[in-house]
């Protein structure tokens, strides 16, 4: 038995297709099925339901994949133990990040800790969605908010603060909000990942969600702040995000009469599973790299 194929075989499971486990581990769909078939031989047994719609594991597989993927992990860990003896990190990462903030900020923080640690494989992943971490076979994710998986367990990157802005023109047109109820009656810019609950305020009496008229819905920040340029309407968003374009003159911010609810950028990893050396030396060097108060908010 090999252990490719046993790693083949978990990423197979863990991706649901053959086509998206070799996407995972930059291999063609022929050497992917190669390895199955080669496991299968040598195990003597069946271990994929295999159609031209969907993929699923026979109860041989179902019974072999749980000490596989351990064996895969244990073999992956015991590697990294024997270079971190000698100094060095190595091997294969895989992160999930948002795509915004990944394109402003987690692509120029990561670049210097790759060209230091260049026997590390990272593979980085934007997507604006909710990534289920260990089902999607990520080490870890990369998220701005509130944890919403209690399967994670969360190290804080840097503080983030979410603030209400809008062009000028849209001000000036429109007049500027200073309560809630203000705010209620303005054309609003909302991320639809956040669902009904994307405007959310700090009051004394807890956390209060406002819904102004939506001109634009939308599940991407950089569309969000461009939307909010152009005059479409006010947006509430990071700092991260919205930090150049204050500089520049082409939003404003409004200061209204309670603040956001304060958010964290933050590393989350799946519940159950040893952090290795290298996630760990990562989310410090991003934790370097971002500050404290982060880099973004001045402005």
């Amino acid at each position: 038995m090999k252990l490719d194929g046993v790693a083949t075989f978990v990423a197979v499971a863990e991706a649901g297709s053959i086509s998206e486990a070799a996407r995972r581990l930059s291999l063609s769909k022929s050497v992917v099925s190669e390895r199955l078939a080669e496991l299968e031989r040598s195990l003597g047994a069946s271990l994929l339901h295999r159609t031209t719609r969907k993929l699923s594991l026979t109860e041989d597989g179902t019974a072999f994949l749980e000490r596989a993927a351990k064996i895969t992990r244990d073999v992956e860990a015991a590697m990294a133990d024997l270079a971190e003896r000698r100094g060095e990190l190595v091997g294969p990462l895989r992160i999930s990040a948002p795509v915004t903030f990944g394109r402003l900020h987690l692509g120029p923080a990561i670049y210097p800790f790759l060209a230091k640690h260049p026997r590390i494989e990272l593979t980085l992943e934007l997507d604006d969605r909710r990534i289920e971490a260990a089902a999607e076979g990520f080490d870890a994710v990369v998220r701005h908010g509130i944890i919403a998986d209690s399967r994670l367990v969360a190290w804080p990157l840097a503080a983030s603060q979410r603030i209400l802005v809008a062009s000028p023109g849209y001000l000036d047109k429109h007049g500027t909000p200073r309560t809630l109820q203000d705010l209620e009656r303005h054309r609003g810019i909302f991320y639809t990942n956040r669902g009904a609950g994307d405007w959310r305020f700090a009051t004394g009496q807890g956390a209060v969600s406002v819904r102004g008229v939506a001109s634009l819905r939308v599940n991407n920040g950089d569309l969000i702040r461009d939307a909010a340029i152009a005059g479409l309407g006010i947006a509430l968003m990071p700092t991260f995000i919205t930090g150049e374009a204050i500089r520049a003159g082409k939003l404003r911010q409004i200061e209204i009469d309670v603040a956001a609810v304060p958010e964290q950028i933050y590393m989350a990893h799946p519940e159950g599973r040893q952090a290795s050396a290298k996630l760990r030396a990562l989310a410090e060097c991003l934790r370097q790299a971002f500050g404290d108060p982060p880099y973004w908010e001045r402005f």
